[in-house]
Formats: C-alpha cells, structure tokens, sequence
C-alpha cells in the first residue's frame, strides 16, 4: 500500500478526481433540487448528510488540478483519500439516519430544530415560526424503490468511497 500512495499519479488519477468531483456535485445537487424544486423540508439530519458533500467536491477539485497540472502524486492521492473518508463519513451518516426512520435507534432529540421558511407568506416572522412543524427525522419523506433519501445516500457514499479509495491506491 505505502508504494502505492507514492506511485506517480496518472490518468486514473486525474479521471477519478474528475469523476468523483461531478458526482459529488451532482448527489448534493440533487438534495438540493428536492429541496428548492421538489419543496420537501430537510430535517437536521438530512442537512448533515450534505457536509461531505459540500467539503468534498471542492477538495476533489483540488485533486483533480493536482493531477492535471502535475503537482506531487503524493498530494493527490492524499486528497482522494481524504475524499474516500469523506464518503465513510457521509455512509455512517446514512446508515444513522435511515437506521433512525426505520425505527431501529433513537434520532437526535433536537431533530425538529431547523430554520423556519424564508417566506412568511406576508405574516410577520413569529406567526410564521409558530405554525411552522418541522420535519421529523424519523419519519422518510419519500421512498423509492424502498428507500429514502437517507438509504439512497447510503449507496452513493459507499459507492464513491470506493472509486475514491480504488484511485488513490491504483498504480496505473
């Protein structure tokens, strides 16, 4: 493993950054879209579930020019690794959150506590927070195929940790 961190870099490299940089934007992008199009509210948890998300594409992108303008393999590899362990974070936040809607542990007794809409309706802020209930986490606000949104971010993290990993340590 060690000779391989310190293999030069090469286009596996260069194209596992890129790849993991665009999924993760697109992963995070799609939250969002459920969020902002779609109007379904994220509890505390789901927002959590984006930190990886939010660190990492920036950070593969930084892989990603690493890799393309020659900068020291070590470094790069390093970035896909932190990459990798951004995406374990991200899958035992998945596994948590979904093991909470599926009633397999207790969630955070502090769940309901997000942001109130920006748009009151032309109601003062205070009426608007008063008649506003939070989403619960325990409770999935669509499931697909089974899934929630929770579940589904358990296989994209798993999924991209492993590209992320299998890149850092390939030596081709």
């Amino acid at each position: 493993m060690t000779a391989a961190i310190a293999a030069p870099t090469s286009r596996t490299q260069t194209a596992t950054a890129l790849f993991l940089a665009i999924a993760m934007a697109g992963v995070v992008g799609t939250a969002l879209g459920f969020e902002h199009i779609g109007n379904y509210i994220p509890c505390k948890l789901c927002l959590e579930q984006r930190i990886p998300y939010y660190a990492g594409v920036p950070l593969m992108a930084f892989a990603f020019a690493s890799a393309k303008l020659g900068g020291p393999p070590l470094l790069t590899r390093m970035l896909l690794v932190a990459g990798g362990l951004l995406m374990v974070w991200g899958l035992y936040l998945g596994v948590f959150h979904a093991g909470v809607e599926w009633g397999w542990w207790a969630g955070p007794t502090d769940c309901g506590a997000v942001a109130a809409p920006a748009d009151t309706g032309g109601k003062g802020v205070l009426e608007a927070i008063d008649r506003f209930v939070p989403p619960a986490c325990d409770k999935a606000a669509l499931r697909v195929l089974g899934l929630s949104f929770a579940g589904w971010n358990v296989l994209a993290s798993l999924g991209l940790a492993a590209i992320a990993f299998r890149g850092a340590l390939s030596r081709s």
